[in-house]
């Protein structure tokens, strides 16, 4: 029997199904599979060729994929007989590079709003609402660990139409949609905690589902379990971001995460077998959701967006995530995220002002870019 090791991240979103999955397969393929967890930081951030030296299998944020195709860390993959018409909002697609597919989507994601059906409080009718006196409930919380808010920067530099990121030779965005990001995110801030810098989604998940200190975020990495009634003390529903005024454009980071086999591998036709299954519509409509898993198959989405396990999310948001958009995956990129989430901090606790912090991000991107030039 083919014994073999992954690695995915430590959420019930990142391990359960898998965990499940791999029971079903090794009953139906005499295949054993053994996973190890790792915090969401190092999902974003571990070198995919270290763990490629230790594990078969390996979950990964698809920002990865340039850098995989220059080591060869990953094992290139037949493409799914389904192909695009099981993809969810560009999620299959974000795993091709170079005429190659180095992981199969397992799970879907983007960023999307999130309230407390049961909790008064505002939400946001615009972004431009939040700019302006029309909102002043407090109980509006935004993750803005570095990360989360560069991601969300960029997502509300999309919804203005800038999409095709880098904007240009000398600048990640362009000065107009570049400060009106940054001064929504300031405003976003000020309406809530000063430690929500320090916070990442699944915190203010957390704290929305467990307590009734806030009803309503205007943007996070949306999480099926909180929608499920029974996995916190109180159910979660999703929304659609809000737009721009007169832009009525959603474009959210696709985020998710796919299954890629290690180069390394003692077993590369089992895993390859495996991860091949799991991206299946029959296994993510099944054991893969049944056992809190967020699916990346178009079909699954469409099969139980009346379920009401599962209501509060395939649906909430639909439109969004299917109006999702990719993050640059050249190898540049990583490091630029890792440079400009070292300043992003400063620009809310120190109240730095905009148009100097944008200065600055577009000197990291210049810096970046001529590194791996």
């Amino acid at each position: 029997m083919p014994h073999l090791k992954g690695v995915t991240w430590d959420h019930a979103r990142g391990y359960a199904p898998l965990e499940a999955a791999s029971a079903q397969f090794e009953v139906e393929r005499g295949v054993s599979i053994a996973w190890d967890r790792r915090s969401l930081q190092a999902f974003a951030d571990a070198s995919i060729e270290g763990l490629a030296a230790e594990y078969d299998l390996i979950v990964l944020d698809h920002p990865h994929v340039g850098l995989i195709a220059e080591t060869g860390s990953l094992l290139p993959l037949d493409m799914p007989p389904d192909g695009a018409d099981g993809s969810l909002g560009g999620s299959l697609e974000s795993y091709v590079w170079k005429g190659h597919l180095w992981a199969y989507p397992i799970d879907a994601a983007c960023q999307m709003a999130v309230r407390r059906p049961d909790l008064p409080g505002a939400s946001l009718p615009d972004w431009e609402a939040a700019l302006s006196a029309e909102i002043m409930d407090f109980s509006i919380v935004t993750p803005l660990l570095p990360v989360d808010a560069f991601d969300m920067m960029m997502t509300l530099v999309a919804g203005r139409g800038e999409e095709a990121l880098p904007f240009s030779d000398s600048a990640f965005v362009s000065d107009e949609n570049g400060l009106l990001a940054l001064a929504v995110l300031k405003a976003l801030y000020k309406l809530g905690p000063s430690e929500a810098v320090g916070w990442n989604p699944i915190h203010v998940l957390e704290l929305m589902s467990k307590t009734d200190e806030f009803a309503y975020s205007p943007c996070l990495f949306a999480y099926i379990n909180y929608a499920r009634p029974g996995f916190r003390l109180h159910l979660l529903d999703y929304a659609d971001l809000p737009s721009f005024r007169g832009m009525n454009r959603r474009r959210a980071i696709l985020g998710g995460a796919g299954l890629g086999v290690s180069s390394k591998s003692t077993a590369p036709d089992a895993a390859r077998a495996f991860s091949a299954w799991a991206a299946s519509e029959p296994v993510q409509s099944s054991v893969y959701v049944a056992n809190d898993g967020q699916p990346a198959h178009r079909k699954t989405w469409d099969a139980l967006a009346n379920d009401p396990r599962y209501r509060g999310f395939l649906t909430g948001g639909r439109a969004t995530i299917d109006g999702a958009w990719t993050r640059p995956r050249d190898i540049w990129f990583l490091s630029f995220v890792d440079d400009v989430c070292d300043i992003f901090p400063d620009f809310f606790l120190k109240d730095r002002v905009e148009d100097a912090f944008l200065s600055e991000i577009n000197a990291l991107y210049r810096k970046n870019m001529g590194e791996s030039a």
